[in-house]
């Protein structure tokens, strides 16, 4: 089981940007589906971006146009490239991939919070 670690949260004015990152324990070459995950205080988790082997990105409707998913094989990443950030945007960020048929466990997150 690839075990991954999200970084790169913090404090972000809005409009600004962040690069967020999700470094995998070992080889992710076999991973198919990889994705980033969000929950604001009193709401359910939600799918912010996923990516697939050979390229297809998909985006929830609230980010599309401003969130870029990408990985890295070679360097066991994944990152989620945040532009043009709204308060909206403020959350903990997940990263999972899809093993063994299921998303995986979720570990502690970044956190990412949107306040002039």
């Amino acid at each position: 089981q690839v075990q991954l670690v999200e970084s790169g949260g913090g404090l972000v004015q809005p409009g600004g940007s962040l690069r967020l990152s999700c470094a995998a324990s070992e080889s992710i070459f076999s991973i198919n589906v990889m994705g980033w995950y969000r929950q604001a205080p009193g709401k359910e988790r939600e799918l912010v971006a996923r990516i697939i082997s050979g390229g297809t990105t998909n985006y929830g409707e609230s980010v599309k146009g401003r969130f870029t998913i990408s990985r890295d094989n070679a360097k066991k990443r994944m990152y989620l490239q945040m532009n043009s950030l709204k308060p909206e945007d403020t959350a903990v960020y997940y990263c999972n991939a899809i093993q063994n048929g299921v998303w995986g466990s979720w570990g502690q997150g970044t956190q990412v919070t949107v306040s002039s």
